[in-house]
This record gives C-alpha cells, structure tokens and sequence, in this order.
C-alpha cells in the first residue's frame, strides 16, 4: 500500500470518527423558513433545522401550542470552513434588527430575532452586536442575546420548505417584503439573502 492511500484513509476515518461532530449555533430570526434557506447557502454548513427555542413549554409544535418559543433554526456548520462570527454576520445581514414585534410581514413574540448563545459563543455575540450598535447608532436594536437553550425541531412538513415548495416560498418571501427591506437596511450586494 503507498503512503498517499493509507493518508487519505486516515482523513477519511478521522472524519467520520465517533463523536466528531459539526459545531452548532442557534439563531431566531422571524420565519424560519427563510432564515433555513439562508443560511443553507452558505459554505461550510451542513445542516439547518427549523424549530422552537427560547420558552419553557416542553415539545412546541406549529400547528399546536408553542408559546413562549421563538421560531429559530439550529445550523450545523463545520468551523474550518465557516465561523461562528460569519454565521453571526450572515445572521445580521438577513434580519431586521429594529423591529421588536416580529419580522417583515409576520408580528407576534414567536417571531422576534434572538441570538442563542453558549457561554463559548457569547463573547463573538457579544462582538457582533456592538459592530450592529456602531453601524447604527441612531437606532434600537431590537434582537435579543440569550442564552442557548434546548431545540425542538418543528414537524417535517416544514423542514427544507423552500427547497420542496419553491414557488410557494418565493412568492410568500417576495410578498413579505422581507429582500426588500433587507436591501434597504444592509444595501446593495451585502452578505444577504
């Protein structure tokens, strides 16, 4: 056996070794379709899962109670590739940070922004929201720091919605108005939607 074979065998068992997994990071930011399908654009993230976090009502549902809860997604990302502060930035640039009663078109507590930061994750957060703060001076941020929580994933149907209903989430996403005030807020060009 050469030596190029057996590396790439060590890379290959390295990589699927038992207990490797992805970094994760939580982030709330209105409708978690959209917010799925943004960050699934992104190199170096491998899974973003829709779902609740942030209350304390145990196995939320959407079509059932999930009161308390924020509509969020849990990214699964590799850190070689992309790091938390790019999640970060990427969060902020498809969020309106000013609007404390929801987002675009949906209002209500369920779709306000949050970051769920680790005790790791908190001092990038924390960064991140006092570049927001800086850009803005002028204005209120409305996007809350909080703890990281247990997640419950929403039911299947509204898994990967924009992947499976493309039509129906390009025209729920255009009629939100939610590019449009992302342009408006961020500019032309930025890392947006």
């Amino acid at each position: 056996m050469t030596r190029l074979p057996l590396a790439l065998l060590v890379i290959c068992l390295t990589a699927l070794a038992p207990g490797t997994r992805a970094a994760e990071a939580l982030f709330a930011g209105g409708c978690f379709w959209c917010m799925e399908a943004d960050f699934e654009k992104l190199e170096g993230v491998s899974e973003v899962v829709s779902g609740f976090t942030g209350g304390t009502l145990r196995n939320p549902s959407y079509r059932g109670n999930h009161e308390g809860h924020y509509e969020a997604v849990r990214v699964s990302y590799d850190p070689a590739v992309v790091s938390y502060e790019a999640l970060l930035e990427h969060f902020w640039h498809n969020i309106d940070p000013f609007d404390n009663r929801g987002q675009f078109c949906d209002k209500g507590p369920s779709y306000r922004t949050a970051i769920f930061a680790t005790d790791e994750q908190r001092p990038a957060a924390e960064a991140s929201f006092a570049g927001v703060r800086a850009r803005f001076p002028a204005q209120d941020i409305a996007t809350e720091l909080l703890p990281a929580g247990r997640f419950w994933p929403v039911e299947a149907y509204h898994q990967d919605y924009a992947e499976k209903n493309p039509l129906r989430y390009k025209y729920y996403r255009w009629n939100c108005g939610r590019d449009q005030r992302l342009e408006e807020i961020w500019g032309e060009g930025e890392d947006a939607h």
